[in-house]
């Protein structure tokens, strides 16, 4: 599954060294607990600096741990915080904020930012007090590159708030953004001593099986990939985490693919959905991988924690699963750790075309809702009658299963293509729900997308 909604995603990877890779997501583990423990304090004490993330994949609250310790180093007090969690009393007290901000689909806020843009970005206070800086992380692709990022600017700058020097506009991994970023911090550090965030080295991988999943659909060919390490034990993932692919035609701009498997399968699996360009030839990474690359051929890959998309405190909640196409990787990746765990309380809401040729892993799917570990599997082909079906009408006929799981505590996965499908989801829970409680669930990490 291509991710193209936010492509910076900067984290830990998978390295040559397998000792290195496991202490690199100690590291990890541990800055991301530091940063959350430091979030969940941000309204008590006094610190000279807060650094506030606006993250849908994780990339920006990364950032924001690496950028207040950096400015530790320098003996200043720092902590971070989500986007979430800043109200106007906050705004308020706070002298020195360093903003980090992605930008999700075309412009917009992400999701646990839905409640600042649209209630604090609504008014216009007095913050001539306030002193700030934007980090903007965005894909210059999309026409309104940053958007997010630079519509926080402008409205600190009409607030009053003094830039501490202007925005820096990140777009994909570009390194020469991070290192001025960096460079910045570390002058207002008042130090040199500043560690290093380039990302780290690809490994190799190769294809150790390859199947199509759906022979005979009107749509694309999607397959699913088994590959494996050329040297070395299989790394450490995560459910919900995703695999940074460099095709050999266009190394400079990686790919990025959930995951659909979990390490204890034994193999790292993909679902990759063969693109074509107007011309008719293939794309230049899903070309290789789907019809190109042999299991004789060198895969560059490496490995990154999605944060947003792991189950994290979600993990014995009842959990409902949405998503359509290649999107079931993600999900199915979150499925498998969950029945590891023990937990049946899942519900997954799939749609696809046609249920002839477009019913992705039916066997398995079904043998998890035979098995008890799906309680429940409601599908959507939006082809096999004469008016469209897709999943966000399969859940507002289900209003009231739907709120009653939320009632008892249940958090939401939405995996697949944003035009269409994540839209109509989110205004449909919109609606089952109310805005507010939707807000407030994406604020609570109750309600996450990974979408493209």
């Amino acid at each position: 599954m291509t991710i193209t909604t936010e492509p910076l995603r900067l984290g830990v990877a998978l390295l040559l060294s397998a000792g290195w890779l496991l202490m690199c997501a100690a590291m990890w583990r541990k800055q991301l607990r530091s940063a959350r423990a430091r979030a969940a304090g941000a309204g008590s004490g006094a610190a000279d600096w807060l650094v506030v993330y606006a993250s849908q994949t994780g990339c920006a609250e990364l950032l924001a741990c690496r950028s207040a310790e950096l400015l530790s180093t320098g003996g200043l007090a720092a902590r971070t915080a989500c986007i979430s969690s800043l109200d106007e009393a906050a705004l308020r007290n706070a002298s020195r904020i360093l903003f980090i901000a992605s930008t999700y689909g075309e412009g917009d806020a992400p999701d646990a930012a839905a409640r600042f843009a649209g209630r604090l970005m609504a008014l216009q206070p007095d913050l001539s007090h306030l002193h700030y800086a934007v980090l903007a992380l965005g894909d210059r692709s999309y026409a309104n590159f940053c958007g997010f990022g630079r519509a926080l600017d402008a409205w600190l700058q009409r607030a009053g708030a003094t830039a501490l020097f202007e925005r820096i506009d990140v777009d994909r991994s570009d390194s020469a953004a991070l290192d001025d970023w960096q460079h910045h911090l570390a002058r207002l550090a008042g130090t040199i001593d500043a560690p290093d965030w380039e990302a780290p080295a690809y490994a190799d991988w190769r294809i150790a099986e390859r199947e199509l999943l759906n022979p005979g659909s009107l749509g694309a060919p999607l397959y699913r990939l088994a590959l494996a390490p050329v040297d070395g034990p299989l790394p450490a993932w995560e459910a919900g985490d995703l695999a940074q692919l460099s095709a050999p035609a266009d190394p400079e701009h990686p790919r990025e693919y959930s995951i659909a498997s979990i390490p204890s399968d034994g193999r790292l699996e993909l679902l990759v959905r063969l693109q074509r360009r107007e011309d008719g030839s293939p794309g230049a990474a899903s070309g290789w991988l789907c019809e190109g690359a042999s299991s004789s051929d060198t895969l560059r890959l490496r490995i990154r924690g999605h944060q947003r998309f792991r189950l994290g405190d979600n993990a014995r909640r009842p959990l409902l699963l949405v998503g359509n196409g290649s999107g079931l990787a993600g999900l199915r990746g979150l499925l498998r750790a969950r029945i590891g765990l023990g937990e049946r309380d899942n519900w997954l809401l799939f749609g696809e075309r046609n249920a002839a040729h477009d019913f992705l892993l039916r066997g398995e799917l079904e043998g998890w809702r035979d098995a008890g570990w799906l309680a429940r599997l409601d599908l959507a082909f939006s082809r096999d009658q004469r008016e469209r079906i897709y999943v966000q009408d399969v859940l507002r006929a289900e209003a009231d299963a739907v709120r009653g799981w939320i009632g008892r505590g249940a958090a939401i996965y939405v995996c697949g293509s944003l035009q269409g499908m994540a839209g109509g989801v989110h205004e449909a829970l919109g609606d089952i729900l109310g805005k507010e409680v939707l807000d407030r669930l994406a604020a609570d990490g109750r309600y996450r997308r990974d979408v493209y």
